[in-house]
């Protein structure tokens, strides 16, 4: 062979290396739908601790796509980790930053968790007017499905419980009732992470129930979920954040815990120990303020008819009140018959020691706790609060 055909041969090798090369598949593609003369931009994101997981303006931006006039888009950038990694596919909103995700409303996520393992490509479609819930993947692996059952069982219960739901807050008069709404909300995303075998998806649950980091409603699961994978996965980086955030120290008193016996300043001056005033069956430690709506219309509505009927039977009431002026307090207490039962208070309103003690921050919030002093409930109002005392007091 002549030097010239090398050359020619050489030359033609390179170059169809170099076609091969501009043409290779993509690790991630697919397919958007309604994007007609609209100009849409997509970006990877990847959270590199778990509170970034499904939290705006958090992850990692690693790769962006432009949506080509048909509605294909193509992402080549992917992390090479021999382990599967949990990646957020975003579509890009105005003037938001590219990692910014719309998480108040699952119905109009702008945003999908999905798992990337290297080597395996994956194929994805999707609604640009509904990108979350019409997200789909060819063929998707095992721990996809289960991150797609996720996506379908937060929009069935959102669409269940908050969907279209407007509370009266601005007064207090309907707090209670979209705390419970949440709290349905999220007791379904803790059934999916309870029951689910794989981490990243009991994750993303978590995270999902609270984008803003909140638990202190729930905190007993986050306390199960590190048990769970501290058991299975002790090493992974997020269980180890995961079990640092549900260290108890950091939690409030949980369900199973004997109650601190925290002494206390009374209205009628003086001070007592809670352990020393402890019901012979029960008792209500209720968390309430003169300025809290919700909890004047308990004070009223359930805790006096409770008190009047079963205080005789052994149930003790402990009030304490996030009051910074006597007159105040005692004006509401007597307005309300709240001062049947014993009312403490530092005095020192939301900054109140109490509450720092027991790592509460939120009200209304009560503790119910047996005979011993052990939380038995916690946060049950209206009527079952009133079911939960009528229960137990038959039952002893």
């Amino acid at each position: 062979m002549s030097i010239i055909s090398i050359k020619n041969t050489t030359g033609f090798i390179l170059m169809t290396l170099a076609l091969i090369a501009c043409h290779a598949p993509a690790d991630i593609s697919g397919k958007l739908e309604g994007t007609e003369k609209k100009v849409i931009k997509m970006y990877l994101i990847k959270p590199e601790t778990l509170r970034a997981v499904g939290a705006s303006y958090l992850g990692k931006v690693i790769d962006s796509a432009v949506v080509n006039s048909d509605g294909h888009f193509e992402f080549h950038n992917l992390p090479k980790d021999k382990e599967p990694v949990l990646l957020e596919l975003a579509l890009k909103i105005s003037e938001k930053a590219p990692n910014y995700l719309q998480t108040d409303d699952p119905m109009k996520s702008n945003y999908m968790p999905i798992i990337w393992q290297s080597g395996e490509p994956l194929y994805i479609t999707a609604k640009l007017d509904a990108f979350q819930k019409s997200f789909s993947i060819d063929d998707p692996s095992e721990i996809n499905k289960a991150l797609l059952d996720l996506r379908d069982t937060s929009h069935k219960a959102y669409q269940s419980y908050l969907a279209g739901k407007h509370w009266q807050i601005e007064d207090g008069s309907q707090l209670l009732e979209k705390e419970h709404a949440i709290l349905q909300y999220q007791t379904t995303l803790i059934q999916f992470a309870n029951n689910i075998q794989y981490l990243i998806p009991a994750l993303v649950a978590l995270r999902l129930l609270s984008p803003e980091n909140d638990y202190e409603r729930v905190p007993e699961f986050l306390v199960s979920q590190c048990q769970k994978w501290g058991e299975k996965q002790p090493d992974h980086p997020w269980v180890k954040q995961l079990c640092k955030e549900s260290d108890p120290s950091n939690l409030p008193v949980l369900v199973g815990d004997v109650f601190p016996n925290i002494k206390l300043p009374m209205l009628t001056k003086g001070s007592l120990t809670i352990k020393d005033q402890l019901g012979k069956k029960l008792t209500i430690i209720d968390l309430w303020a003169s300025w809290c709506a919700p909890c004047r219309k308990e004070n009223r509505e359930v805790l006096v008819p409770l008190y009047n009927k079963y205080h005789d039977q052994g149930l003790q009431i402990i009030a304490y009140a996030l009051e910074s002026d006597e007159s105040t307090w005692r004006a509401a207490a007597e307005r309300d018959g709240a001062n049947l039962w014993i009312q403490a208070s530092d005095l020192q309103g939301d900054d109140a020691p109490f509450l720092k003690k027991i790592r509460v921050r939120t009200i209304p919030a009560n503790f119910i706790l047996d005979d011993k002093g052990v939380v038995i409930a916690k946060n049950v109002h209206a009527e079952a609060l009133m079911d939960l005392v009528k229960s137990y007091m038959k039952k002893k």
